[in-house]
Formats: structure tokens, C-alpha cells, sequence
């Protein structure tokens, strides 16, 4: 059972095509088992709207932000808006911010059309 389907949108894919192809998997690996457990040490409440896809690999902390859209009602998604390297404790303000910014402009163009 799928507890949600993740999308990824051009900023998270743009810093996925940037690691190398195990690191990569990894993260797949990582986010289809989220979706299948519901497991916070994979993917993970944040700040607000905003979530977190949680990898560690080779001693790097790989961070997709993310954030929820249930709005058709049907089925419940999850956008990935962006990836960084965690190189501190706490997820960078300036990162979850930018997660914020994607999700309202993705919101706003989904309103339009």
C-alpha cells in the first residue's frame, strides 16, 4: 500500500541529476519507502507545510524538501521542490524558505489554470 505518490519537481530534479548514479538510487530507493511505511526516519515534518526526504549515504545527508497537495481529493501527492547536502544539524532557514517560495509559486500556477 502507497500512503502517497511523490512528483519531482525541475529544482529537485536538477540537484538529483547532479549525484552520482548510487547516490541517486539510494534517494529512490529512499522516497519509495517512504511512501510505502510512513516512516519519519525517511520523510519527515519540518517547519509549517513544508517535509523532508531524508537519505544518508556514504556519510552525506542528501535533503529533499517537500511539501503536500491534496487538493483533488483523490489522491494525495507529494511535490519534492528542491535538494541540498546537510552539512549542519538543523535544515537551514534559508533552504526551507526556498521550499515555501516553490510551493506557493507551484500553487499559484495550479490556481491559474
Amino acid at each position: 500500500m502507497r500512503y502517497f505518490q511523490t512528483r519531482i519537481l525541475e529544482e529537485a530534479e536538477k540537484f538529483i541529476s547532479k549525484l552520482d548514479i548510487k547516490t541517486v538510487r539510494k534517494v529512490f530507493y529512499n522516497i519509495d519507502l517512504a511512501e510505502q511505511t510512513n516512516d519519519p526516519k525517511l520523510f519527515k515534518k519540518l517547519k509549517g507545510e513544508i517535509w523532508e526526504f531524508r537519505t544518508k549515504y556514504n556519510g552525506i545527508q542528501i535533503r529533499l524538501l517537500a511539501f503536500w497537495d491534496k487538493s483533488n481529493g483523490e489522491e494525495t501527492m507529494v511535490l519534492a521542490t528542491h535538494g541540498f547536502i546537510k552539512k549542519v544539524d538543523k535544515v537551514p532557514k534559508n533552504e526551507t524558505e526556498r521550499a515555501e517560495r516553490i510551493r506557493t509559486r507551484y500553487l499559484n500556477n495550479k490556481l491559474k489554470k
